[in-house]
């Protein structure tokens, strides 16, 4: 199978005092993932919708194995990141607000670091820059320390540095977050043109706007759970306005109903 496919995966987090503080709870454990699955398909998008703390990251972390869950399991082309992760991370590219680029380094420095580190020939590197540079606009800023560029800038540099190795699975968490409206645009146009090309693109997202505009698929996951999963127009239909935020809001409202019986 040439997909991605999350089946069973759960995950729990041992929680600290002063975490025990910030979730206002006395558990000693969170529940971040309880029994995701789903699968993300070549040439489409699919959309992990939920609010904060729902278990998207962590849920991202997973497939790019970063780290491990206490159960389930994730295959991408037939791979498993239980067992195969080297094969995993040659085919996959994540990108998250997280990733932070050292200011003392330009981008052609970087570029050529993470080639290097994905063992492409030098040809190949220099072509793929030349596309993803121009495509970015920052061709016109190789040699300027990452210390020097705008927080969109950095942002497009880090989705170039991602895709150095052409990778067919794109996972990115919160895509389009703190990003000026231009760049937004410039990110989401190029996740449509990965699609077109065939590749496999799961992104995460509390934007309900962003599912709408980018996703074929989406699942709403709520607390670790996933309450809904199917395609964008067949999780609009539940609602009776055949809008994506009623349902959203309609699980949010459930699920808390849930928590306080």
């Amino acid at each position: 199978m040439n997909d991605l496919v999350v089946a069973s995966l759960r995950k729990t987090f041992r929680l600290s005092k002063k975490q025990q503080k910030i979730e206002k709870t006395k558990a000693k454990h969170k529940v971040a993932l309880n029994g995701l699955s789903f699968v993300a398909h070549r040439g489409g998008i699919y959309g992990l919708l939920g609010p904060n703390g729902a278990g998207k990251t962590t849920a991202l972390r997973c497939i790019s194995t970063l780290i491990r869950p206490d159960e389930g399991s994730i295959s991408i082309d037939g791979f498993s990141t239980k067992n195969d992760s080297t094969e995993i991370r040659k085919r996959i590219a994540f990108l998250t607000s997280e990733l932070k680029l050292d200011d003392h380094f330009t981008p052609n420095y970087l570029y050529r670091y993470f080639s290097n580190l994905h063992g492409i020939d030098e040809k190949t590197a220099s072509l793929r820059k030349e596309t993803l540079f121009t495509r970015f606009g920052i061709d016109r800023f190789q040699e300027v320390k990452v210390g020097d560029l705008s927080t969109g800038m950095k942002q497009k540099l880090s989705l170039a540095i991602s895709l150095v190795h052409d990778p067919d699975f794109i996972i990115f968490d919160e895509p389009t977050n703190g990003l000026d409206i231009l760049t937004a645009r410039t990110v989401v146009d190029y996740l449509k043109e990965m699609r077109a090309e065939g590749k496999a693109i799961i992104i995460s997202t509390h934007i309900l706007d962003v599912v709408e505009k980018l996703c074929d698929r989406v699942g709403i996951i709520i607390d670790g759970t996933l309450k809904v999963d199917g395609s964008l127009n067949e999780v609009k239909s539940q609602a009776d306005d055949h809008s994506l935020e009623t349902v959203f809001f309609t699980l949010m409202e459930e699920s808390s109903g849930e928590a306080h019986a």
